[in-house]
């Protein structure tokens, strides 16, 4: 129950970062959040853990949480290696996968398409999710998975962020496709092409990208 708590917790507090209710550089008072979510401390600090993970806020000693956003450019820094990491674990993961790892995929690319079809934003992230990480598992590299892993939490809050686009989910299920063909094929440069594209924030993407976020980080 703490868990799904702090996990509801985290969620709210960024999308009230996102949408500027807490401004870039302000202190989050712990006493203040644990009375208005009605909770103790101990999930309101586990929301604030995952928060720091994906970097929205900075924990600092004896002083507090602060919200900290990303600028521009620190942003496709990040996205830039995203879809490197992602095409690496493609291109690896096409030679590597077996085809009961295939069926997992194609059940969870089956869980997003059905996402989609209910028009559901935050469900399609969590079950697209888990198509990634099973591309990141079926690399056959542990130390390649949990560093993509590690940055894939950093980024989940703007990911999710990308799926507001209006035809966004559409898009993506049709990448999808793309990447579920070259995996069955075994052909890992197409696979590897194809999550580089998936991944990678750019025109549109990263202008909408950059509007969600307008009132942090202007």
């Amino acid at each position: 129950m703490e868990i799904r708590r702090a996990d509801h917790i985290a969620k709210t507090l960024e999308e009230q970062i996102f949408n500027g209710t807490f401004a870039n550089g302000e202190r989050l008072d712990e006493v203040r959040l644990a009375e208005r979510f009605g909770v103790s401390r101990t999930p309101l600090r586990e929301a604030f853990q995952k928060l720091a993970l994906s970097g929205l806020v900075e924990q600092i000693p004896r002083r507090g949480v602060f919200v900290r956003q990303p600028g521009p450019v620190e942003l496709i820094e990040m996205f830039e290696v995203m879809a490197e990491l992602e095409a690496v674990c493609g291109r690896l993961a096409a030679v590597r996968i077996s085809d009961a790892a295939l069926a997992e995929l194609r059940e969870a690319n089956a869980r997003c398409l059905a996402t989609v079809a209910a028009h559901d934003a935050d469900a399609y992230y969590w079950e697209n999710e888990r198509f990634h990480q099973i591309i990141y598992r079926e690399s056959g590299n542990s130390f390649l998975e949990q560093e993509t892993l590690s940055l894939h939490n950093r980024l989940k809050p703007f990911r999710r962020a990308q799926l507001r686009l209006r035809g966004r989910m559409d898009q993506s299920m049709t990448e999808h496709e793309e990447i579920m063909d070259a995996l069955s094929a075994g052909d890992a440069e197409r696979a590897a092409a194809s999550l580089r594209s998936h991944v990678a924030v750019q025109g549109e993407k990263f202008h909408h990208l950059l509007a969600s976020l307008k009132p942090s980080v202007a």
